[in-house]
């Protein structure tokens, strides 16, 4: 997560092109290390929606500039949510998060996830509802939330479990433990680690091969994954009514504070 300013909406902080049938997505908050502030949000969404419902679009490749590939959510909005209206704060969960995770699990067409540097919390739960990962070598990952005493959402309740059971999922979402590439690539959570310098072109290449591939016989493939693993809009649901609550306990915002000022939270349980 991010202690950076938050940016306007109006700021363009996610680029989107159509090249060919491929649509690459570009996070390029590199300074906020790809922080979600609401700007991110609404236009990766917006992006998403517009490659969804795009016809001539046949693979998605999603990319993030500077070191990060997403921290996940801003804190630094996040607080000021906290400051204005507790009891909304967390609204950003059914308004912005639920709607991303819901359209990027339901594109029809092979989705690439190109991650670089942190992928952490809801990054982490974006990159998980893509098709085929890509990561660079000196790629880290973590679930976070517990870190500041939340629960988890962008899916990660529903994509860890069904990715590495439910005890590493747990230990992961609980501890809040990071892991390197290499270790995401031996539990089957990316398809493949290649040097930092390489990352780029090579999730790019692997989109155009799937652009120029079978995109019916892909949608279909897609399809029936999703059917022997259901269950996504529910877990999707009880992440935003557990972080809706945890939203507006003492732990959390004692922990959020303690973050931004860069000190050891005290947890009471409440």
């Amino acid at each position: 997560m991010s202690t950076t300013d938050t940016a306007t909406t109006n700021v363009p902080v996610v680029a989107s092109a159509v090249d060919a049938g491929l649509a690459t997505i570009t996070l390029q908050r590199p300074a906020a290390s790809n922080a979600l502030d609401q700007a991110a949000k609404k236009q990766l969404l917006t992006a998403l929606q517009a490659v969804a419902a795009d016809d001539s679009v046949r693979a998605v490749l999603l990319v993030a500039d500077g070191k990060n590939f997403c921290v996940g959510q801003d804190l630094a909005e996040h607080v000021a949510g906290l400051e204005a209206d507790p009891a909304h704060a967390m609204d950003t969960v059914g308004e912005h998060y639920n709607p991303l995770l819901t359209v990027l699990s339901r594109i029809q067409v092979p989705v690439v996830i190109a991650i670089n540097g942190a992928c952490v919390g809801a990054g982490l739960g974006i990159a998980l509802a893509g098709d085929i990962r890509v990561a660079g070598e000196g790629a880290k990952f973590a679930t976070a939330f517990t870190g500041i005493a939340l629960a988890s959402d962008s899916g990660l309740s529903h994509t860890l479990v069904t990715a590495l059971g439910p005890s590493r999922a747990t230990g992961l979402m609980l501890l809040g433990d990071r892991f390197t590439a290499t270790q995401a690539l031996d539990w089957g959570l990316v398809h493949r680690v290649v040097p930092d310098a390489e990352l780029r072109d090579t999730a790019t290449t692997l989109a155009r091969q799937l652009a120029d591939g079978p995109t019916a016989a892909y949608a279909l493939v897609k399809a029936l994954v999703s059917a022997s693993a259901p269950g996504l809009a529910e877990a999707l649901e009880r992440e935003r009514e557990a972080q809706e609550r945890l939203g507006q306990s003492r732990d959390h915002r004692a922990a959020v504070d303690a973050f931004l000022n860069k000190q050891t939270p005290l947890f009471e349980g409440r």
